[in-house]
């Protein structure tokens, strides 16, 4: 069975960036990467690559940063005052995430630096600007539910997980 729109695909995939560090792999945690193909729930440059596919392929990938998370906007980078985290000013490090409500919607912002009463704070996603490059061996393809198709995911094997 081919990979195509509707179709749940399971894959085991190794990311590395350009210099060649691993920056995931799916063999960390044993059980294959799940999703429904053609409802955008991985980046979009993989996703197309995939597409064709059966199971029992390896291929690897090469997704520039437009079809994956985007370039870096410098605009997403900013200063806030720590009064800005209710009752966390005293624990804030670089590398915490959180989620704040912004014009385009809900958004995760890191700290990247903590300067005085100053807290730098960046909206980009940790791999914008990133080429990735994926390792992948397609392990499954099957058809999704009617259920899955509706929610636009996959449920796991003991059916609805949300």
């Amino acid at each position: 069975m081919q990979i195509a729109d509707n179709k749940v695909v399971a894959f085991h995939y190794t990311l590395t960036n350009a210099a060649g560090e691993t920056i995931d792999s799916s063999h960390q945690r044993e059980e294959p990467l799940t999703y429904l193909h053609g409802h955008g729930n991985i980046v979009p440059g993989l996703e197309s690559a995939l597409a064709g596919q059966e199971a029992g392929a390896k291929l690897e990938v090469t997704v520039a940063p437009e079809e994956g998370y985007g370039e870096r906007h410098e605009g997403l980078i900013q200063q806030v005052p720590t009064s800005a985290f209710e009752g966390a000013d005293d624990n804030l490090q670089p590398g915490m995430q959180f989620q704040a409500q912004t014009e385009a919607g809900p958004r995760i912002f890191t700290i990247t630096a903590v300067e005085g009463d100053q807290v730098t704070v960046d909206g980009n996603h940790p791999l914008a600007g990133e080429t990735l490059n994926f390792n992948v061996e397609i392990t499954e393809v099957r058809d999704a539910t009617d259920e899955e198709q509706e929610h636009g995911h996959v449920h796991g094997p003991d059916g609805h997980e949300h």
